[in-house]
């Protein structure tokens, strides 16, 4: 269930001599959102923001999954590795990817764990359709007015894809 904390709109804070807001549910929500258009984007074929995407991510970040822990830098790499991956699924057959919801829970005025249930659906190389409906665990941090991912915990995207006669 979301936590339903909402620091004042013109509360401030100084964090490190800066002023600035704490983090609100809206911007998450928005945060959130612009990510699923790029990624929807790319999908079309379109030409999404990357920039926008390596920037919602921190300078360190760390990915949790099956295949083990990973700890890795923003850098020019990374960024070459999110248009990898939007090639990726388009090549594979994913068609888009949808939010169906957001559950927020700020964690203080800087931090906050969201849990975001995502939607793929795809066709397969013989066209018939399906979905892959599979949930994300985001730790978001907010600094210098930006949201920005530091850590992700995903499930076993490959074996769901294997599964779903997506991959080899």
């Amino acid at each position: 269930m979301p936590n339903e904390h909402h620091a004042p709109l013109n509360k401030r804070l100084i964090y490190q001599n800066r002023e600035m807001t704490p983090i609100q549910q809206p911007e998450i929500e928005n945060f959130f959102n612009r990510y699923e258009t790029r990624f929807n984007e790319a999908l079309r074929g379109g030409e999404p923001d990357v920039e926008e995407t390596v920037n919602s991510f921190a300078e360190y970040f760390i990915e949790a999954s099956p295949a083990g822990v990973v700890a890795a830098k923003n850098d020019d790499q990374f960024k070459a590795s999110v248009r990898q991956g939007w090639t990726f699924y388009k090549q594979i057959g994913i068609l888009a990817m949808e939010i169906l919801s957001k559950q927020i829970s700020i964690l203080d005025d800087m931090h906050a764990l969201v849990k975001i249930h995502w939607n793929s659906a795809f066709v397969r190389k013989n066209n018939t359709h399906g979905e892959i409906d599979f949930d994300v665990f985001y730790l978001i941090q907010k600094k210098d007015e930006h949201l920005r991912i530091f850590a992700y915990i995903t499930g076993d995207e490959q074996q769901a894809l294997k599964d779903e006669g997506l991959v080899p």
